[in-house]
């Protein structure tokens, strides 16, 4: 793999993407900023380590930075692989190993691996300013934490709750900044910028999210999931736009306030495919992106939602564009990745070598649409190999 500027694109008959399927994923991406429902979007494929494609819409150009979100959960993953694999970390200890603060009020039981699986229990458990600006702010916040199930007996998004320990175990056991461990360690290694915690300095060409579209209407939520309303998260509307704000987004929330382009996420991906840096032992990437640790269904759509460690693997059981890894019909079943609010999309396919990302600054309200929008997108990207 040679990763090259993040701008630079190679004719797609050179990494084997066929022209004319790329035109139809250019065609569908294109579709909702055209109708005006998304105020832009951006889109990088790549293969061989290099970008076959990388293009902006709307209001955006290919220097705009976005919000990835939940996208980010795999790039602070891939530092905790490395942890792993330098033996500071058993996914199978408890995490009140590590921070032993954290095992009041019954979470002494919890390990490192139910964490990254959202098994844990806490899924809403609360930290943030100025909490969340400290190894000793955080761990107060720990301490105060109660469950709200077993740990590891269901399956419940942490959307953030998780991340924030994974962050505090990467700064104990690498001894830095938890924003300063993925710069070194993963991203520029790789030749990528900074994606997490940049200071308000460095944020100009960042689009700000913006609230698009009207819900969806009950009747077909109900048709959809047999609910009339999807239950309540604590990603609301009004945390994602806090996201807007410099000083949150210097931050670096670890569970989704990752900034980057698309061609750095695609890129990131192809480094996962490759590993030339050799930045993760092959035995502790290979299990982390590719064995299903746990198939517990979603309590929203009843599908497994066959998480590794910090990532989603499609699988072979039809049911991979239900699921949170930003998939479509068209990917590998080995294919691995995150997707993120609004959706966004990341994923890897090692089946074809091609790594994907789509990002929007449009947070669509109707939730279906955008469900449909990254179906159709990941289903046309996942097909852009050369037959």
């Amino acid at each position: 793999m040679t990763v090259i500027a993040a701008t630079t694109v190679e004719p797609p008959e050179s990494l084997g993407v066929d022209p004319d399927k790329l035109d139809a994923l250019r065609t569908r991406v294109q579709q909702e900023v055209d109708a005006g429902l998304l105020p832009s979007c951006q889109f990088a494929l790549a293969r061989h380590g290099r970008l076959a494609a990388f293009e902006a819409y709307g209001r955006a150009t290919t220097d705009s930075r976005y919000l990835v979100f939940s996208a980010t959960k795999a790039i602070v993953a891939s530092t905790v692989w490395q942890l792993i694999a330098e033996g500071l970390l058993d996914v199978d200890s408890p995490v009140a190993d590590h921070i032993p603060g954290f095992g009041s009020n019954g979470k002494d039981v919890i390990t490192v691996e139910q964490v990254m699986l959202h098994v844990a229990g806490f899924p809403y458990a609360p930290l943030g300013p100025p909490a969340w600006d400290t190894s000793e702010g955080r761990s107060a916040a720990f301490a105060e934490w109660r469950l709200n199930w077993e740990p590891g007996s269901r399956y419940e998004y942490h959307a953030t709750s998780a991340h924030w320990v994974l962050a505090e175990l990467i700064e104990r056991l690498a001894g830095q900044d938890y924003r300063d461990a993925v710069e070194q360690r993963v991203t520029r290694p790789l030749g990528l910028p900074r994606v997490l915690g940049l200071p308000e300095d460095r944020q100009d060409g960042i689009v700000d999210l913006e609230l698009c579209g009207e819900p969806t209407p009950p009747e077909e939520l109900q048709t959809a999931f047999g609910l009339a309303e999807l239950p309540e998260t604590d990603v609301t509307d009004d945390v994602l736009l806090a996201l807007n704000l410099p000083l949150v987004r210097a931050v670096g929330i670890p569970g989704g306030g990752g900034i980057a382009t698309a061609a750095t996420m695609a890129l990131f991906y192809q480094g996962l495919l490759h590993n030339d840096r050799g930045l993760w032992d092959p035995a502790v990437l290979a299990d982390a992106t590719g064995r299903i640790r746990t198939t517990l269904p979603d309590p929203v759509t009843g599908v497994p939602v066959n998480r590794g460690l910090g990532v989603v693997i499609a699988g072979d059981d039809g049911k991979a564009h239900q699921r949170a890894g930003g998939f479509g019909h068209t990917n590998g079943p080995r294919s691995f990745g995150h997707d993120g609010a609004g959706g966004q999309i990341a994923w890897a396919d090692p089946d074809t070598g091609l790594s994907f990302c789509y990002l929007t600054n449009g947070n669509d309200a109707h939730i279906l649409r955008q469900r449909r929008r990254t179906v159709g997108i990941a289903s046309r990207a996942a097909a852009c190999v050369v037959s």
